[in-house]
């Protein structure tokens, strides 16, 4: 089963983060959910043995970005920082729409985001959980939520099991005519 296909791109990151097969599962979870990159920021060590944790080679296979803190990060042109963190004013997960082109960050192992990240991001997502959870089962999450919502699948059913109704196939808009806009008068009058 491939990943489903959906409009945009996103990427998936730690900040902080100090043990190397959290980094390598969480490079793992963005390959496996068809991330277009992963990123650390300002890493305790820098995270180049993943151990076990990276099964498939996904740093073989994806970009993988590694910024030396919060205010020197870039992301591509258009991307909107999704911070992924235990606040009172974070967005449920179930609740949060998520961007076309998006980054998403995750706190460190024994902590939360800096005060510098949290002022980077556009907006800031909770897992409705009773405590914190393991950081690359967090990411996980969160992409998953994002490929459920954001891909193309058939319509749950009212009642438990799988659908009743195929994905309906996708449907073409009629053609837009192209207009072409008038050029613009580049010469200059003396």
């Amino acid at each position: 089963m491939a990943v489903a296909p959906m409009k945009g791109f996103f990427g998936l990151g730690v900040e902080g983060v100090s043990k190397p097969l959290n980094m390598g599962a969480v490079i793992r979870t963005a390959h496996a959910f068809g991330a277009a990159f992963a990123f650390s920021v300002a890493p305790v060590a820098r995270t180049v043995n993943y151990g076990g944790s990276d099964t498939s080679a996904a740093v073989r296979s994806l970009p993988y970005y590694v910024f030396p803190d919060a205010g020197r990060m870039v992301l591509p042109e258009g991307t909107r920082l999704v911070g992924v963190e235990i606040t009172e004013d974070a967005i449920d997960l179930p609740s949060f729409t998520h961007p076309r082109q998006a980054a998403y960050v995750l706190g460190p192992e024994r902590g939360g985001l800096s005060a510098a990240m949290l002022a980077r991001c556009d907006f800031v997502v909770r897992i409705p959980t009773r405590f914190s959870i393991n950081l690359a089962l967090a990411g996980a999450l969160v992409v998953y939520d994002r490929v459920r919502t954001l891909g193309r699948f058939a319509p749950r059913p009212v009642r438990p099991g799988g659908p009743t109704e195929a994905l309906p196939a996708h449907v073409h808009g009629d053609l837009t005519p192209f207009r072409r806009r008038p050029a613009e008068d580049t010469s200059e009058e003396f």
